[in-house]
């Protein structure tokens, strides 16, 4: 299951796997994934603190990462990325080494 291809002066890109090949290949992990989703939630929602949490920032965030995959757009992995980063602080310290 290579897809990397070896140009000419070196250099390597990754195609992207056939449509087929990227089902049979993950589709059991993507099962299992969303299983553990589906059981997390219901865990929260099940809890006797429940109405608690239901305004807790993190759960919007999953709510907002729940409707970028039911999109069919692209870039959905970039999406949901976005959705759990912190924004730009130009004023963070650079990390110093040990």
């Amino acid at each position: 299951m290579n897809n990397t291809l070896i140009h000419r002066n070196g250099s390597a890109t990754l195609s992207p796997l056939p449509a087929d090949t990227a089902l049979d290949a993950y589709f059991h992990e993507a099962r299992a994934k969303l299983l553990d989703v589906a059981a997390f939630l219901d865990r929260v929602s099940r809890g006797p603190n429940a109405a608690a949490v239901a305004d807790d920032p993190r759960l919007a965030k999953i709510q907002r990462a729940l409707a970028v995959l039911h999109d069919e757009s692209a870039d959905r992995a970039e999406m949901i990325q976005q959705i759990f980063s912190l924004e730009y602080e130009p004023a963070w310290e650079r990390p110093q080494p040990r």
